[in-house]
C-alpha cells in the first residue's frame, strides 16, 4: 500500500516577502491608532488591525501589498471592508481614498526614516 505522501505532490515553498515590503514596526504602530473609518480608539485590551490596501500600487497576482499601504481599522470596519471590497468601503473614509490615507500614515510614522536607512544599509532597494 502506498503512503499518501508518496502520491501527493508537494507544494513549492513560498519565497517569502521581500524586505522592502515588510515594515512590521509600522504595522504595530498603526494598530495603536484610532480606526481610520469610525475613529474608534485602540486600547491595550483591544488594538485595531492594520489593513493592507490591495490596490496600493505594488500588489501583483498572488502577492500581498507592501506594509506601507496599510491603514488602521477596528475589527468591525476591517470585516466590513472585506465584505464590501475596497472600492465601496473607501468612499466612506475621510480622504475617500485608502491609498492617499495610507500614504499619509506612512509619512507620519516616526520610524520610517530609520527603516529606510536600515533597508539601504542591507543593500535592499525600495520598489
Amino acid at each position: 500500500m502506498l503512503r499518501r505522501a508518496a502520491i501527493t505532490p508537494r507544494k513549492r515553498a513560498r519565497a517569502g516577502r521581500p524586505a522592502w515590503k515588510v515594515a512590521g514596526n509600522f504595522r504595530r504602530w498603526l494598530r495603536k491608532l484610532p480606526c481610520a473609518a469610525c475613529q474608534r480608539p485602540a486600547t491595550e485590551m483591544a488594538l485595531n488591525e492594520s489593513a493592507h490596501v490591495d490596490h496600493g500600487g505594488d500588489k501583483g497576482m498572488g502577492t500581498k501589498a507592501s506594509d506601507r499601504f496599510c491603514i488602521p481599522l477596528c475589527p468591525e470596519c476591517h470585516e466590513r471592508q472585506h465584505s464590501e471590497g475596497w472600492l465601496t468601503f473607501e468612499r466612506k473614509l475621510p480622504q475617500s481614498s485608502a491609498v492617499i490615507l495610507s500614504n499619509l500614515y506612512w509619512a507620519e510614522w516616526p520610524g520610517r526614516r530609520e527603516w529606510e536607512r536600515e533597508l539601504a544599509t542591507r543593500g535592499e532597494a525600495l520598489a
